[in-house]
């Protein structure tokens, strides 16, 4: 097995022990899961491009997904699509996206890290949950589906 599939599992595996016992919330497991899925989107998208002499995405974009999480995504994408592995400057730009997003991840499992994740969520929650209020179709929907209890509403 390659190396970059051992690491891509070997994150996996530390994600889901971190999930499990309770350092990470689930939303930080489903973004990354979704971080990922982008990026080995994007990467099929522009090796396409790259064939069909089609509109191309920009490195710019793939490091900026990658650096967000979608490195693993991106590594699977490179392997399997064997798309953006010669340039080296390229290669070296992608490297330091999962060095700089590995240490935010290991941050993220410090107590000060951890602390701000989940106040981040909070604040993420609380807007989307703002968001959904303002739109009835989707608050008849949220209530309906029970995803989260109705607050009582002060006048």
């Amino acid at each position: 097995m390659k190396a970059s599939y051992i690491l891509v599992i070997t994150l996996a595996i530390l994600m889901l022990a971190s999930l499990y016992l309770g350092f990470t919330p689930l939303a930080a497991s489903i973004l990354l899961a979704a971080l990922s899925l982008a990026a080995y989107t994007l990467y099929a998208k522009d090796k396409t491009a790259a064939q069909t002499y089609g509109w191309r995405v920009s490195e710019r974009t793939l490091h900026t997904v990658a650096l967000l999480g979608g490195w693993p995504g991106a590594m699977i994408a490179q392997k399997r699509l064997r798309h953006k592995t010669k340039k080296a400057s390229f290669r070296t730009v992608f490297w330091l996206t999962v060095l700089v997003n590995s240490a935010g991840i290991a941050w993220l499992h410090t107590p000060k890290g951890n602390t701000q994740l989940r106040e981040g969520l909070v604040t993420l929650e609380q807007a989307a949950i703002s968001s959904i209020h303002q739109d009835t179709a989707l608050e008849l929907i949220l209530l309906t589906t029970q995803l989260r209890h109705r607050p009582e509403r002060t006048q």
